[in-house]
């Protein structure tokens, strides 16, 4: 087969069943009877002259795969081949919650927000002249004084003025002629042992 088939997503999660040959509720050990017994009979070096049988065998392995494991087979039942496609995507742990924002009430509740507010422009508007132009920003009372922004620059510059009017000098290096060591280790060995 040159082209690949393009398969629209399920919802309704009964493919991966049919081609095991099982209903929708099947058990762990019905799952894998059924998969030995297809597997034997569309394996590879059964069937070396029939690349349908080599398709067939991988859809097998892969519907096995996806029914085996718990936590794919739950979301599988619940939304299908769409469902593992939103956990392989997003995760596994986010798949309710995309089902849930992608709802029709979750879109009319967004619906419904945005006309509220002028699609969102009130909110928009709040946000930008208060906090990004500024405009509509209040104002401080007369007594106090506003807050404003130093660059580190100048306030180390403001630093070293008020320190010099007070009289002290800042350290600005350390001392050169320094001739004290310190001998971390001493010339006597320890001992860890305890003695009972």
């Amino acid at each position: 087969m040159a082209e690949q088939r393009q398969r629209a997503l399920s919802t309704s999660g009964e493919a991966l069943y049919e081609i095991l040959a099982l209903e929708k509720g099947a058990t762990h050990d019905e799952i894998k009877k059924s998969y030995r017994k297809l597997a034997l009979k569309y394996h590879p070096d059964k069937n070396p002259d029939n690349p349908e049988a080599a398709e067939k065998f991988k859809e097998i392995n892969n519907a096995h795969a996806t029914l085996t494991d718990l936590s794919k087979r739950n979301i599988y039942d619940k939304y299908g081949s769409l469902g593992l496609y939103v956990a392989e995507q997003f995760g596994e742990e986010n798949v309710n919650t995309y089902f849930m924002l992608s709802s029709w009430w979750a879109k009319g509740l967004f619906a419904v927000c945005g006309l509220l507010t002028g699609c969102y422009l009130c909110c928009c508007f709040c946000c930008c002249f208060n906090c990004c132009c500024g405009k509509c920003k209040p104002k401080a009372p007369e007594g106090e004084q506003q807050e404003f922004c130093v660059s580190p620059e100048d306030l180390e510059q403001q630093i070293k003025n008020d320190m010099e009017r007070e009289g002290e000098t800042p350290i600005m290096l350390q001392p050169t002629n320094v001739t004290e060591k310190t001998q971390l280790i001493g010339d006597s060995h320890r001992s860890y042992r305890t003695e009972s």
